[in-house]
């Protein structure tokens, strides 16, 4: 047990101690995918076979190490982790086989998805897995949590609203990509407010997660997934200005509506 802990404090001070570099990082070099995919980044993978692979440990790490936890059987854990697998089920099985579908549509495999990067996602995805499930598994005191239903309740309905958007987002610019033709502007909904409504949506949801939690592994988790992905829809917002030009929408913010 007690070799644990310190597995899991030393794991907890990592998850805050690489948000800021990553935040700096990404400012001014982008993960090469997507968009943003260029040469000079080593071999790449089927994009949706990445996606899968480099999301899966946060199903199956978590299922693994759920049920050695002190509270693995008390209802409120298992009610607590639902939200949280239910987004990376979604994540690591629906979105890649989505992609497929319309890779397969367009009779062409695209950009391959730098190994590289799949690989430091993967890693993250360990760290972030081992965290999650072992705070809700084995370190968070339920009965000594009044405000446990309070609070679950409350950071359920950001993370839903957050997930709603982030699907949607995600609906729809696969859409756009079945389409053809290259990239278009994203028009309605949200996109008329941010140019990644998707980033928001994720990170709403993982905000409502810290709230659900009520945990250091929570509030790192969504520090670090700002972290990662402000910088990313900024990135993604100069490159829509500068594709489309007068054509786009002047008024739409980065990723914070009526914000930045």
């Amino acid at each position: 047990m007690a070799s644990d802990q310190t597995l899991f404090h030393h794991s907890q001070l990592a998850l805050f101690l690489i948000g800021p570099p990553t935040f700096i990082s990404c400012l001014f070099l982008q993960a090469p995918y997507g968009k943003h995919h260029r040469p000079g980044w080593g071999p790449t993978i089927y994009p949706p076979l990445a996606w899968f692979l480099m999301e899966s440990p946060t199903l199956w790490l978590t299922l693994l190490i759920f049920p050695y936890g002190l509270h693995s059987s008390n209802p409120k854990s298992l009610i607590l982790i639902s939200p949280f697998l239910f987004h990376y089920f979604h994540r690591t099985c629906i979105y890649p086989l989505r992609l497929h579908r319309n890779t397969a549509r367009r009779n062409g495999a695209g950009a391959g998805f730098p190994v590289a990067v799949a690989v430091m996602a993967f890693g993250f995805n360990v760290l972030n897995a081992y965290l999650q499930a072992r705070w809700v598994s084995e370190y968070k005191d339920y009965e000594g949590d009044g405000w446990f239903w309070w609070r679950f309740f409350g950071g359920l309905v950001v993370f839903w609203g957050g997930m709603a958007v982030n699907m949607w987002a995600d609906w729809v610019l696969v859409g756009l990509k079945k389409e053809g033709g290259g990239y278009k502007v994203p028009r309605g909904g949200w996109f008329e407010l941010v140019s990644c409504p998707n980033y928001l949506g994720e990170m709403v949801e993982w905000l409502g997660w810290a709230v659900m939690t009520w945990s250091w592994a929570g509030l790192g988790f969504f520090l670090y997934t700002c972290a990662n992905l402000v910088p990313r829809a900024r990135a993604h917002h100069r490159w829509y200005l500068e594709k489309f030009g007068e054509d786009y929408p002047k008024a739409r913010k980065v990723v914070i509506p009526f914000l930045y």
